[in-house]
């Protein structure tokens, strides 16, 4: 009994489901940058591969008419989340604090949030899919917190509140 017991949690344990894991001949063009240029602000962004096979986003946060966020999104077809408990982010930035942030229906003019900071050295940084909150424009809304059942689409952000340059290098990005 104990064997069949093993077995059944060896067999039933769900393998990481990588979201994307960068490398020299990523693909990046489905990696959009939006910026608070989309509300009148002059913040930037730029998002590409460094020499290294790391996605790297990088730029200038300006508060400037009323500015203050840059962001990089990747939408990919509806994947299931529904087995997974938690999303791993292999990463190396500035540290400053950013957002990582889900869609599960690209259309939803919201976003399931988890805020993180980094260290300025390689981080695996381990988010609960339970724990991301829902917010639109800044503001957390009262619905429960991300229960889904999919997900396509990610966005990395940073916002806060200040005037700064910033570099966020990602390796991979998976459920666990």
């Amino acid at each position: 009994m104990k064997h069949l017991i093993c077995m059944i949690l060896l067999f039933s344990s769900i393998s990481p489901k990588v979201i994307f894991d960068f490398n020299k001949n990523s693909d990046i063009n489905d990696w959009t940058i939006v910026d608070d240029a989309v509300m009148g602000g002059v913040s930037s962004g730029i998002f590409k591969l460094n020499s290294d096979g790391f996605g790297v986003f990088q730029g200038s946060i300006s508060l400037d008419n009323n500015g203050g966020f840059s962001s990089v999104r990747y939408r990919f077809p509806k994947t299931k989340v529904k087995d997974y408990t938690r999303i791993i982010l292999k990463i190396k930035a500035d540290g400053k604090n950013y957002q990582f942030r889900i869609k599960s229906n690209s259309g939803d003019y919201y976003s399931y949030i988890a805020p993180f900071s980094t260290s300025g050295d390689w981080q695996e940084i381990e988010i609960p899919l339970k724990d991301m909150y829902p917010s639109f424009r800044g503001r957390k809304l009262d619905q429960a917190n991300f229960s889904k059942d999919y997900i396509e689409e990610i966005t990395f952000l940073i916002g806060n509140k200040k005037r700064e340059n910033f570099k966020l290098m990602i390796d991979k990005i998976e459920l666990k």
